[in-house]
């Protein structure tokens, strides 16, 4: 199994600390892989926020080819930050780790944010494309205010590879998560977290429902439907069509992912609208067991279970801090000082919802319809 480790927070914080919540769970994870996605960015980044960042690894070759079609596709680079390698027993250090905020090309400086959101996104695609195949170029995340790091090993050893303990890479949300995908090679593009235009999860468990999901997705369309080397990756891809596409609000994922029965959907006062999406997007509902942890562009995170309820996790914290957790012990060295009464233990009809800014968690329940 996978650990999760997420923290939202209304001051910045470093990614050290969600990356100790992980090693306090070192006995559910093996230790193969940590990825790391920051949100709402401060330290270096933090006036740089209307500028999108490209996330990813190079070679020397690769840092070569991503220079050129980064000018020809006319982005002007405006900031980098490259971590501070100490090397570590056992990882194997790669040319070029960077998050680099670019300047839109001058053709799009006044267009919509929607039409901003594709040419990042498809830059993103065309850079793992001309990479992939020798490895010479994994581009994580293309997007403002948003920061992707990956690599295989032990996560705090990584963190320490990467100095993130020295840095001063901050941010108000940060999603963690330790071991690579379960069912596949180790591969950067399996490691969680996903992330497509504003929206990122990670998921503990195995998606046996993946195949007609991926199949689903896959036949709307969309450019950015696409890789799936891991199971997971359907889920940050669930999430960005009920919300990006459908524009259906954030607790319709959960009824989604895993519809009531028809007798638990008549008592809801939705129900007809209930009926219709378990009718027309059946292909989604997911099977577990799997927990996921995710945000939104808005700065929602959340926490959701399948209807099996076989994967731990548990929500809890203070106002203006937030951890989503895999364990109990992870979210105790994070905020030890708050009331453990009030922590939140998921079941199969919850979605835990928490606002911007870790002002306030509620709890959505599919049989009540109202949190």
């Amino acid at each position: 199994m996978c650990r999760l480790s997420a923290i939202t927070s209304s001051e910045y914080i470093s990614p050290m600390e969600p990356v100790i919540a992980l090693e306090t769970m070192k006995e559910g994870h093996d230790g193969s892989g940590l990825g790391l996605t920051l949100k709402d960015l401060g330290g270096e980044f933090e006036k740089l926020k209307q500028y999108p960042i490209l996330s990813g690894i190079c070679s020397t070759k690769g840092m070569e080819t991503l220079d050129s079609f980064m000018k020809k596709s006319g982005f002007k680079l405006k900031h980098q930050w490259s971590p501070k390698i100490k090397p570590v027993k056992g990882i194997q250090a790669r040319d070029f780790y960077f998050a680099r905020a670019y300047d839109y090309p001058a053709s799009y400086k006044h267009k919509s944010f929607e039409e901003k959101e594709d040419i990042l996104m498809n830059t993103r695609l065309s850079l793992r494309k001309i990479g992939e195949k020798d490895q010479s170029i994994f581009a994580f995340s293309f997007f403002p205010d948003i920061i992707t790091i990956k690599e295989v090993g032990d996560p705090l050893e990584i963190a320490e590879f990467f100095g993130l303990q020295k840095d001063t890479l901050k941010a108000k949300i940060i999603l963690a998560q330790g071991r690579q995908n379960t069912n596949y090679a180790i591969y950067l593009y399996a490691c969680h977290p996903f992330f497509i235009q504003g929206y990122s999860t990670m998921t503990n468990g195995e998606n046996t429902a993946f195949v007609p999901i991926k199949e689903f997705l896959s036949s709307r369309g969309f450019a950015g439907y696409m890789g799936y080397n891991s199971d997971s990756e359907v889920f940050t891809h669930i999430l960005h069509y009920i919300r990006k596409k459908l524009k259906y609000p954030l607790h319709y994922y959960k009824d989604v992912i895993t519809p009531l029965k028809d007798s638990e959907i008549q008592n809801r006062k939705d129900a007809e609208a209930l009926r219709l999406i378990k009718q027309s997007l059946r292909p989604l509902c997911i099977d577990g067991p799997n927990m996921v942890i995710g945000f939104t562009p808005e700065g929602y995170c959340f926490m959701v279970q399948d209807s099996k309820k076989l994967r731990p996790g548990i929500v809890g914290g203070v106002k203006g801090k937030y951890g989503l957790m895999s364990e109990e012990c992870g979210l105790d060295k994070i905020i030890p000082n708050r009331d453990r009464s009030k922590d939140i233990f998921p079941m199969k009809y919850d979605m835990i919802i928490i606002s911007p800014d870790a002002k306030e968690v509620k709890v959505w329940n599919q049989l009540q319809g109202q949190a």
